[in-house]
């Protein structure tokens, strides 16, 4: 396992990193703490999950296998998150948070899902900093970060406060043109860098011919995409949400065997790029809030494959039907409201494509 500083804490952590929101199998306790306890004997130290994984399932499972490693002496790093913003919701939640992860302090504590710049604005209003700074001088956090998926120079905003000392952020093969300036200031901070939804959300093994220009000879899609990240040495830690066990040992393998690029090589790779794979919905979720109930997440899935399947004479007809059950109409219920373009992390013309759905 390679280890790297996380910017100026002090600590280090493993390259590959565990994140807690896709187990296959989240009601098979003993399975998926298996999966956490192997992760931990292969190296990895940095676990991260949010009570919104699951609906808080993953953060007891996340307490069930810290117990276990430190019972077979394993070392560990926690990260988790908190979308609440005012003191009383903050506390509330991480009291319940504590008890969930079975420790007595968060080491990485993040103030999650920051979508836009009044959304931060906002959180600041109700206190969210003055919190954290008193739960971390209380000892019931170790340090502060933020969970970002502000794209360019929005994010310079945040870190000017001068308080965070990590940044979890999109940053993929996919993504990386409209990631790099968030990038750079994260560099420039000497934050820890850690990488969320390395794998595109199963966009990159799902089409691996589309990044072919990442692959060396004999590499997989998925060792590819990671290998490319990992030649970033500002990059702290890719967390990659394990499913499987088979997935787990298929990332370990590709860090086993990884021989970094130079960063000459790496510019070359990113220069192969090709044609712009921005825009691609990674089916987070988060803007499944439509007032006028559009499945708005099962439709830009759809409209991936309308860029990304070129087989198909109708890509969108196809996945509609024989993978949703959904009419093309049913995204003309749309009235621009914006609720769903304010909450999108890919920050998608999302309004714009429910027309071009309904239209066809």
């Amino acid at each position: 396992m390679i280890y790297r500083e996380y910017g100026q804490t002090g600590k280090k952590v493993s390259l590959l990193g565990f994140g807690g929101m896709r187990f296959k199998n989240i009601d098979d306790t003993e399975e998926c703490v298996r999966m956490m306890i192997a992760a931990a004997e292969g190296g990895i130290n940095y676990f991260d999950t949010a009570p919104g994984y699951f609906e808080t399932k993953s953060e007891t499972i996340f307490g069930r296998a810290f117990a276990q490693m430190r019972k077979l002496n394993l070392p560990y790093y926690s990260a988790t998150k908190t979308t609440e913003f005012t003191e009383t919701g903050i506390r509330n939640e991480i009291e319940a948070q504590l008890k969930r992860l079975d420790i007595s302090a968060i080491d990485f504590y993040h103030i999650w899902c920051v979508t836009s710049l009044s959304n931060w604005d906002n959180r600041k209003k109700n206190g969210v900093l003055q919190t954290f700074k008193k739960l971390k001088e209380e000892g019931l956090i170790r340090h502060i970060c933020i969970s970002s998926h502000l794209t360019k120079n929005e994010i310079r905003e945040l870190l000017m406060e001068g308080v965070f000392e990590g940044v979890l952020f999109g940053y993929s093969a996919y993504n990386f043109k409209t990631r790099q300036e968030a990038f750079d200031a994260i560099k420039e901070k000497k934050l820890g860098a850690l990488i969320m939804n390395p794998l595109g959300g199963g966009i990159i093994p799902d089409h691996p011919g589309l990044f072919n220009f990442l692959r060396r000879d004999g590499e997989s899609a998925v060792a590819g995409a990671l290998r490319f990240l990992w030649d970033h040495p500002e990059i702290t830690s890719t967390l990659v949400g394990f499913d499987t066990m088979e997935h787990l040992k298929e990332a370990l393998q590709a860090l086993e065997t990884y021989k970094p690029r130079t960063l000459a090589e790496l510019e070359e790779v990113k220069s192969k790029a090709g044609i712009s794979l921005e825009g691609i919905c990674t089916g987070c979720g988060y803007c499944d809030n439509c007032p006028q109930e559009v499945p708005i997440p099962k439709y830009m899935d759809t409209y991936n494959h309308k860029l990304l399947d070129k087989k198909s004479n109708d890509p969108i007809g196809d996945r509609l039907k024989w993978h949703w059950s959904l009419q093309r109409t049913g995204a003309s219920k749309c009235t621009a409201c914006g609720l769903c373009e304010e909450a999108c992390t890919q920050h998608i013309n999302i309004i714009e494509r429910l027309k071009e759905i309904a239209a066809v």
